[in-house]
């Protein structure tokens, strides 16, 4: 992110807009106060840049093939779950 004062920005426009063409964004100030932003339209996304951008945001973290966290079965105390589902068919009629 670039911070240029308005009067820089003004003086130099298309140097800012080359560099919000490269992606970043550059942030316009008054007097040290941020007035405005200019950044980048969105393009189409392609699957793999959202997934990406998702990644990168922290938002979505991608599988890792074969690691599973429960790749072996959980032993559970009680009657099987199929004698419980049974149970709960046969009292509906």
């Amino acid at each position: 992110m670039v911070h240029v004062g308005l009067r820089e920005a003004n003086m130099h426009f298309s140097k800012y807009l080359k560099i919000v063409r490269e992606g970043q964004e550059v942030i316009v100030t008054d007097r040290g106060r941020p007035v405005a932003i200019i950044k980048p339209l969105l393009k189409e996304e392609t699957l793999e840049n959202k997934i990406n951008r998702l990644e990168e945001q922290g938002i979505l973290r991608r599988a890792v093939k074969g690691k599973f966290p429960l790749s072996r079965p959980v032993a559970i105390a009680g009657k099987p779950l199929s004698e419980t589902v049974i149970e709960g068919r046969e009292d509906r009629f």
